[in-house]
């Protein structure tokens, strides 16, 4: 009887015939470019991935670069990626690690750095310094789960495959194991229509041989996505239009974005009030209706009800209100829902 540790032998030989050509992948490893992949990656695909990754890297080359970038630059070149709390925390870290001499060798000591959980500390530390710890995610998760048959759910199976990993690696190779199971996980054992037949474990995995690979991990339970509805108001002097940076307890917290508040009680008059007076405007201007952004996030369904006004009296740029044209988006953290709502707003 093959030991698990067995079968997984074949795994490193496909990973050097398959592995892809990635630009985070270049030898040797740079631990700061390895870490920065790694966050990007985060429930993002890797063709999503690629461009930003490039431009973030040709603006912050070194972590020394990215340690002294203003907030705002940093939340800039991430807009459009999502998840921006990750570009928040990768942002503090570079601070905190520049502080300390560098980034820490360590799975353990990574993970004192802001932002870094079990998956991002063990995969710096496997690939870019060599340690010997094993990385778990929902690639790994899955191959395992099938290999070895795991019972349980997407959750459970994570739980348990961390306890299983580590007596899988080979001896001073984790690195490269960990990164050949995600790439296993990425390109074939799929959660949908998994290629078996090109999978180098095939043979000796479980849940092929009960001939329902996809029952692997078992399905997790539906959830009801709830609704968030915000009133925001278009408030525009000449072609600048007034943004408002949204605060750290905020959804897209950091990022700029039209004033809002959400509706409640179907009071959007009050909402709007409010959204305006958190810009320091107590008197609420004529606003006309301009439509309606929808957008689906992981965990929320958020409809943003826009309205149109205009702004005479002046108010002067601070640190969380500014007037802004066009041409100045590019150059904030804006969120892709706040981009269909000013496209909107301008177009109108």
């Amino acid at each position: 009887m093959r030991t698990p540790s067995m079968l997984f032998a074949p795994l490193l030989p496909w990973f050097a015939r398959a592995r892809r050509s990635l630009p985070w992948r270049g030898e040797p490893r740079d631990p700061y470019r390895v870490w920065v992949s790694e966050v990007m990656l985060q429930q993002t695909r890797v063709e999503v991935v690629e461009p930003y990754y490039l431009r973030f890297l040709q603006r912050f080359p070194t972590l020394d670069a990215l340690a002294a970038a203003q907030e705002d630059e940093v939340l800039a070149l991430w807009s459009g990626l999502g998840y921006y709390a990750r570009a928040r925390n990768l942002h503090r870290a570079a601070r905190t690690a520049l502080d300390r001499g560098g980034l820490p060798r360590s799975a353990a000591d990574l993970r004192e750095l802001p932002g870094f959980g079990a998956y991002t500390a063990a995969a710096v530390a496997s690939l870019a310094f060599g340690e010997q710890v094993p990385v778990v995610d929902g690639n790994v998760a899955r191959v395992l789960a099938r290999v070895l048959r795991l019972q349980g759910d997407p959750v459970q199976v994570r739980e348990r495959a961390w306890r299983i990993a580590p007596d899988l690696l080979p001896a001073r190779r984790a690195g490269e194991f960990n990164e050949a199971l995600m790439e296993l996980g990425a390109l074939i054992c799929a959660p949908r229509n998994p290629v078996c037949d090109a999978c180098p474990l095939s043979d000796g995995c479980a849940a092929r041989r009960s001939g329902n690979p996809e029952a692997f991990p078992a399905p997790k339970r539906r959830t009801v996505r709830p609704v968030l509805v915000w009133a925001a108001p278009a408030l525009f002097r000449g072609d600048a239009v007034l943004l408002r940076k949204r605060a750290d307890d905020d959804l897209f917290a950091g990022l700029w974005d039209l004033p809002s508040a959400p509706v409640v009680g179907g009071d959007v008059t009050g909402a709007l009030r409010r959204a305006l007076s958190r810009c320091g405007i107590t008197r609420t201007p004529r606003l006309k209706a301009a439509g309606e952004v929808r957008q689906i996030l992981t965990h929320r369904d958020v409809r943003v009800l826009l309205f149109r006004g205009q702004r005479r009296a002046p108010l002067r740029d601070g640190e969380t209100v500014r007037w802004a044209r066009s041409a100045d988006v590019e150059s904030l953290g804006v969120s892709s829902l706040a981009r269909k709502c000013l496209r909107l707003a301008w177009s109108g």
